[in-house]
């Protein structure tokens, strides 16, 4: 007989168990102090319910945290897409530019050096068009 009554307090103690790490972990994920999650405490039926509809609303509140975050990173992702495609334009206009203003010898060179892969033999600092051969050739020019 002594067997029989130990079983329900035994369970008892395993569901007050299990609601306190229920409580404590929706707390943890809440990120609150005390336990804003409110058990109902008249039977074990009804409590499994309670604490059923509260992982639910935390579920959900999950959920909705992470769909603002999602939301949140598309927004920032659309906008350095946008700057990207900005940036690509900018860049092909400027490669059309000096496609232009190269001449078909510097045009043939390039070439081939994509063909074999080799690195061009002379770099130009940035903002510069003509190769340095070019202005010492032109003898009419005047020098400061």
């Amino acid at each position: 007989m002594k067997s029989q009554w130990c079983r329900p307090v035994a369970m008892d103690l395993g569901v007050y168990q299990l609601r306190h790490f229920s409580i404590s972990f929706l707390s943890s994920l809440l990120g609150t102090e005390n336990a804003s999650v409110r058990l109902d405490n008249s039977s074990s039926g009804a409590s499994v319910v309670a604490i059923d509809n509260k992982i639910e609303q935390a579920m959900d509140l999950v959920k909705s945290h992470l769909m603002y975050a999602v939301r949140e990173e598309v927004e920032v992702l659309k906008e350095q897409i946008k700057e990207l495609i900005e940036k690509n334009s900018q860049l092909e206009q400027e490669n059309n530019l000096l496609k232009t203003l190269a001449s078909p010898e510097q045009l043939a060179q390039f070439q081939a050096q994509l063909q074999t892969g080799s690195p061009p033999a002379t770099t130009q600092p940035q903002g510069t068009t003509q190769p340095p051969a070019q202005p010492a050739s032109q003898g009419s020019g005047s020098t400061a």
